[in-house]
């Protein structure tokens, strides 16, 4: 049986209408930049998990050096208007790890969500690891568009050769594809478009299975009610890979830990899982979307 680790490798701030989008289009961009409303500070989760066949990190979180002048590219309306950070050296993944009693080439895998910068910081930590990112994702984050939008691509270790991860036609519940990391097939990689066009989540299955949830939703409160962020370059699509996850959790007991929930380590610790249906006994807004 695996067990998961939560590491918080530091805190970030953004706006709300990043938790949460507003407007249509390019609308949404500009209600991040502008809006005057602050989140709380948020943890920045990377995820361990400590299987049988060896230790699997999902995601590598941020980097203390986000506070080093010049390391956010000073032009960029994002890092200047709508994202704070507090990271601590000794809150880096590597130092972490070594607490558990990990060492960097004790990891035998590493998935990456995403590229976003909070998601990748740490990559320097885990040298010697087969990591796992979509092949659409290093697409999109290469070179001058990928820092347009926001990726750090020239952060990245000069070392590091990711592989692409091969989705095959295995589903998990409403999810038609999928990719093993383990040989007991109990540790999934699946696609969960929407933050970003090729953005994945890992799945430990178990009793209850564990949704490590990248940034898919900023919190469970706005996976229940359907809320898309205001990052999503596509509202249906997100929307689509919010109700496929709630089918899941209809399905079997799922906790679902999104990276920069408040609540996400406590759910993990309490095994307390997604609950489908209101109050009123209504399932929620979810589920308006189809999951075909």
């Amino acid at each position: 049986m695996a067990t998961i680790h939560a590491i918080r490798t530091g805190l970030v701030q953004v706006k709300l209408a990043q938790l949460e989008g507003r407007g249509k289009g390019l609308a949404r961009a500009a209600h991040i930049l502008f809006d005057e409303g602050w989140s709380e500070w948020l943890p920045i989760y990377a995820w361990v998990i400590d299987h049988p066949e060896g230790i699997i990190v999902v995601d590598a979180g941020e980097t203390a050096r986000v506070h080093e002048r010049g390391y956010h590219p000073r032009w960029h309306p994002f890092f200047r208007r709508a994202a704070r950070f507090s990271v601590h050296p000794e809150e880096e993944i590597g130092p972490q790890l070594r607490a558990l009693g990990i060492g960097s080439r004790d990891v035998r895998q590493v998935v990456i969500t995403h590229l976003h910068t909070d998601h990748a910081g740490g990559l320097v930590h885990l040298s010697g690891s087969k990591t796992w990112v979509a092949a659409g994702e290093l697409r999109r984050a290469g070179g001058l568009g990928g820092k347009v939008q926001g990726y750090l691509p020239h952060r990245w270790p000069k070392w590091w050769e990711p592989e692409a991860i091969r989705f095959d036609d295995h589903a998990l519940g409403p999810f038609p594809q999928s990719m093993s990391l383990t040989k007991s097939g109990d540790v999934l990689i699946i696609p969960t478009p929407g933050h970003t066009p090729d953005h994945v989540s890992v799945v430990v299955c178990g009793s209850p299975s564990v949704f490590l949830a990248g940034d898919t939703s900023y919190n469970q409160r706005l996976l229940i009610e359907a809320k898309v962020d205001g990052v999503s370059p596509d509202e249906g699509v997100s929307r689509k890979t919010l109700a496929r996850i709630m089918a899941l959790a209809a399905e079997r007991p799922l906790v679902y830990l999104p990276s920069h929930d408040p609540e996400a380590a406590t759910r993990l610790a309490q095994r307390d899982v997604v609950t489908t249906t209101s109050s009123t006994g209504r399932r929620g807004p979810a589920w308006a979307a189809s999951v075909e």
